[in-house]
């Protein structure tokens, strides 16, 4: 789910900003930039944990002076995979099952990948599922559930989660 990684992002500056700051200012717009991101290749950028280079600058043709510096950092990523188990805090219930996140990562769990006892409560406010046993997923709550899909755009990243196997389930 989380990995270091090392990867490279090219940023453009102004000419306003050379001179002996210039580093400086390059490592925060880089942050700025790249963390809170997403790509389906890499996943969600969580934080830039070291800038290993910010390489020597290139002055783009056009006249206005703007330069373009690569620099390759490291930075923790998360990037969820199939059969991995979570642990994540839901954010909405309703008839048809449950969304839950994990940091950046939405997940949904259908009202037929629950186990059979959790039936949904109409009458209840907020909204939630509740088993013979006591136990309810409800708004607030945080659930383990084992991710059996992920479907990956250029800019997000959505996973379907079960819950009817051993160990998985609701817990405080």
């Amino acid at each position: 789910m989380f990995f270091l990684k090392t990867l490279t992002h090219k940023i453009q500056l102004h000419p306003s900003y050379f001179g002996p700051s210039l580093s400086d200012y390059l490592r925060k717009q880089l942050k700025a930039e790249v963390e809170g991101t997403c790509t389906g290749k890499v996943g969600f950028i969580v934080k830039v944990t070291g800038i290993i280079d910010v390489g020597d600058g290139v002055i783009l043709p056009g006249g206005d002076g703007k330069a373009e510096f690569e620099s390759t950092y490291n930075a923790v990523v998360l990037k969820p995979f199939k059969g991995e188990v979570v642990d994540a805090l839901v954010t909405n219930v309703n008839k048809m099952g449950f969304f839950a996140t994990v940091g950046p990562l939405q997940i949904f769990t259908s009202v037929h990948l629950l186990p059979v006892d959790f039936k949904f409560q109409p009458d209840s406010n907020p909204a939630e599922y509740a088993s013979a046993d006591g136990s309810t997923i409800v708004k607030g709550k945080k659930v383990r559930l084992r991710i059996v899909g992920t479907r990956i755009d250029a800019n997000e990243i959505f996973a379907v989660g079960l819950m009817k196997e051993d160990y998985l389930g609701p817990f405080d």
